[in-house]
């Protein structure tokens, strides 16, 4: 029997967008988070169950089955909470094709070389291109980059992306429906979700009306 521990605990995953790193991109989002940052956009992903297990190197196929995809990003949740699992996956992709990897997390980087579960977390840390660290901090949001709040750094572990301008990178969302729940992929600038919502109620409100527009034949 397969063992828990071997398996990501992921909510969500999305195949191809150009809204969290330079090119096209797949993007993943753990599931678990410690921190409860005000603003979170995404509080269902704060608590700590069991949302979509799977293997990492499944995942890696999945997230690679798009040849033109170039560079992985993941965020939560909190990916260092499974750090273990997070640097399989990144290796498995890596044996596909050799993608660059951005990752967000609340912890920053000095805490995360001096945790208990730091020999993981070095690992994962050594696998990845771009961090994005430090909790996010919704007065400190100032609508620039794609970090969330202007205390979060932008520390390049390699010199993989460096030709990137994190700092200043226009905002950018995309809206996707998975399993039939709206995802906004992205980084969102200030006010867009509102009004992103909004206009998709809108939209939803509308399609009984164009049913009954469309001629049926």
């Amino acid at each position: 029997m397969d063992n828990y521990s071997d398996y990501l605990n992921i909510a969500a995953s999305v195949v191809g967008t150009i809204t969290l790193g330079p090119g096209l991109r797949s993007v993943i989002w753990v599931q678990g988070c410690p921190f409860h940052c005000e603003g979170c956009i995404s509080p269902e992903w704060i608590v700590d169950k069991e949302a979509h297990l799977v293997k990492p190197e499944i995942l890696a196929k999945e997230l690679l089955e798009n040849p033109e995809v170039t560079g992985i990003t993941i965020s939560g949740g909190e990916p260092m909470l499974q750090a273990r699992n997070l640097t399989l996956l990144i290796q498995a992709a890596r044996k596909i094709r050799d993608v660059d990897v951005i990752c967000f997390t609340g912890f920053e980087i000095e805490k995360l070389r001096s945790i208990p579960m730091a020999p993981r977390v070095t690992d994962l840390l050594s696998n990845i291109d771009v961090l994005i660290d430090g909790k996010y901090i919704q007065d400190l949001n100032n609508n620039q980059g794609m970090r969330g709040s202007s205390n979060q750094r932008i520390i390049h572990l390699t010199d993989r992306l460096l030709s990137t301008d994190f700092e200043h990178i226009t905002r950018q969302v995309e809206v996707r429906v998975l399993n039939g729940q709206l995802l906004f992929v992205g980084v969102p600038p200030i006010g867009m979700l509102p009004h992103l919502i909004k206009k998709v109620d809108l939209e939803l409100q509308r399609i009984p009306q164009r049913m009954e527009e469309y001629e049926w034949t």
